[in-house]
């Protein structure tokens, strides 16, 4: 039942979605770029809460290693101080990572799509759309998209770092601010920052040219959408020497 639900809602769409691009294209490459737009101003709204919760839980971060201090004996009231700070903020701490868990279905069912879906499952493909009788991987006159790209493959790379990089910068601004000294949590926020590129850029490798334009382009386009959403929303409280003022 959740298989047919999820071919239904997402992986079914997009193969549809993607069909009729290259039908009007004749570029996977384009195709791929278009498709990406469209999911990403489909998603906006999901991912937009994402950042904005991100950001949230980021600006109340020093409160919080301050209650882990004073309360570092004591997990039950630790607990307990923590539940109520964020009640205090009105922060949902499970609200920066639900809206990605929704995202995941559509996700998955482009990499489907894109792995076998054009070429095996046009059996899908709506009765009022034409079906392709063949696909052309090379796209922009020169790129195979059936081969994996290094070129892609680091382009995907150097897009996560930036994303990444752009929210440690304002995490480190927000501990800055209050002269608080990296903690093991920060240490390995650092660490992320360079082995989540790394990793993408080693899977890259091996996936067709294809998967790899369209995780560049996902990317890309969320740091275009963070920079949009951090920049517009002013901080609501301000931190001083460990305390939050509204």
């Amino acid at each position: 039942m959740f298989y047919n639900l999820y071919q239904t809602i997402a992986y079914q769409p997009i193969l549809n979605i993607l069909v009729f691009l290259y039908s009007n294209t004749l570029d996977l490459g384009i195709s791929i770029i278009l498709l990406t737009i469209i999911i990403k101003l489909v998603l906006w709204p999901l991912s937009r809460k994402a950042i904005k919760s991100q950001k949230e839980l980021q600006e109340i971060q020093p409160k919080l290693d301050a209650l882990k201090k004073e309360y570092a004996d004591n997990k039950a009231e630790l607990g307990k101080a923590t539940m109520d700070l964020y009640k205090e903020h009105k922060i949902n701490p499970l609200s920066s990572c639900l809206p990605m868990l929704i995202q995941l279905p559509f996700l998955f069912a482009v990499f489907r799509v894109l792995r076998v879906g054009m070429s095996q499952d046009l059996s899908l493909v709506y009765s009022f759309l034409s079906k392709p009788t063949s696909f052309q991987a090379i796209s922009f006159g020169f790129m195979d998209l059936s081969k994996p790209s290094v070129y892609l493959a680091v382009l995907a790379g150097l897009a996560q770092f930036i994303q990444a990089k752009m929210m440690l910068a304002k995490n480190s601004k927000t501990a800055t601010s209050v002269g608080q000294e990296d903690g093991m949590a920060a240490i390995m926020n650092k660490q992320m920052v360079y082995i989540f590129p790394i990793v993408t850029i080693v899977f890259g490798f091996s996936l067709p040219g294809g998967l790899t334009l369209y995780w560049f382009m996902f990317t890309f386009f969320t740091v275009v959408q963070q920079y949009l959403v951090l920049k517009k929303e002013k901080p609501t409280n301000k931190i001083v020497e460990g305390e939050i003022i509204k």
